[in-house]
């Protein structure tokens, strides 16, 4: 096993400023040697979903808006800074960041959390079609989705990390 210090100062981060969920899948004793991101994101996961509904709220709420202020202050987390850019959300025109500004404001005000999703693989154009379909969703539905996606930028900053296993 590794060391609880060590494993929360590596993974702590892998839920947007979430260090509790790493500290509680070590606690559960569900992490085991070797480290993979396949078990270390099981075992955060279901920490994750064990977690009570205005705990996964505050860690939806931990995310930066897509093409935010945050991104435009330099005040991302490195993980998020570099998949916005991997998405190409760092080289918007004017057009196109009033677009992501107006959305993440209608968005943000209609569920109470930023839109949130894993860019990996998309671009900007897949990024705004998701958010125009998912605008229209029930805050129970886009709760769901959100977790989903939190989950899967999870998985992904793990693989980053670890073997996969």
């Amino acid at each position: 096993m590794t060391a609880r210090g060590d494993f929360i100062a590596t993974f702590g981060g892998v839920f947007e400023h979430s260090p509790f969920i790493a500290e509680r899948a070590y606690d559960a004793g569900l992490i085991f040697v070797p480290l993979t991101a396949k078990g270390v994101h099981a075992a955060m996961v279901s920490e994750f979903r064990k977690a009570g509904a205005g705990e996964r709220l505050a860690v939806l709420r931990s995310h930066p808006d897509l093409a935010g202020r945050l991104a435009i202050a330099g005040e991302l987390t490195e993980d998020s800074k570099q998949e916005q850019a991997g998405a190409g959300l760092d080289r918007l025109s004017a057009e196109e960041h009033a677009r992501f500004t107006t959305l993440n404001a209608a968005y943000t005000t209609k569920f109470g959390f930023p839109f949130i999703i894993a860019v990996k693989g998309l671009n900007k154009d897949d990024i705004l079609a998701a958010f125009e379909t998912r605008i229209s969703n029930s805050a129970e539905e886009e709760f769901a989705t959100a977790c989903a996606q939190v989950e899967r930028i999870a998985h992904l900053r793990l693989l980053a990390l670890l073997p996969q296993g």
